[in-house]
């Protein structure tokens, strides 16, 4: 598929494809994939370690900042990783894709159709109890210098 863009490669909303691009955007969806589960589990657990607490603060922040700060403007719950994501699985073909990465993941590994409000209460609880972790240890180990 070739679509032309008359405007420039990078100022557009066209997307250029041809089968090399197909591979590249097929990349793109993996490392998408990889980057993202990585900063999720890093969202979640990143606050156990001492030497990842600030760190781990950063990107928890910036993970709410995000969802209730971007979301605002572009709806509760934003993340530009999903977004750019989903902009990659839209070029390969894929429809129907839910607001949620994480919902979307859940209901492919497991083949149940995971209820959109219960997906989004267990990240956004998951996500405030590691900020209220993050905090708190990040706290004491300051106190404790």
């Amino acid at each position: 598929m070739t679509v032309t863009n008359p405007v420039g490669r990078f100022f557009t909303p066209y997307i250029e494809a041809t089968m090399t691009d197909l591979a590249l955007y097929q990349l793109f969806d993996v490392l998408f994939v990889v980057f993202h589960t990585a900063l999720i589990v890093f969202n979640t657990l990143g606050w156990i370690w001492r030497r990842t607490r600030r760190l781990h603060l950063l990107t928890i922040s910036a993970t709410l900042l995000s969802w209730f700060g971007l979301g605002i403007a572009y709806g509760w719950g934003y993340c530009p990783l999903t977004d750019w994501h989903w902009q990659v699985k839209r070029t390969l073909g894929e429809t129907g894709l839910p607001a949620s990465w994480v919902k979307y993941y859940l209901d492919g590994l497991t083949g149940v159709a995971w209820d959109t409000g219960f997906v989004d209460g267990l990240v956004i609880g998951a996500a405030l109890a590691a900020l209220v972790l993050s905090v708190t240890l990040n706290l004491r180990d300051r106190q404790n210098r």
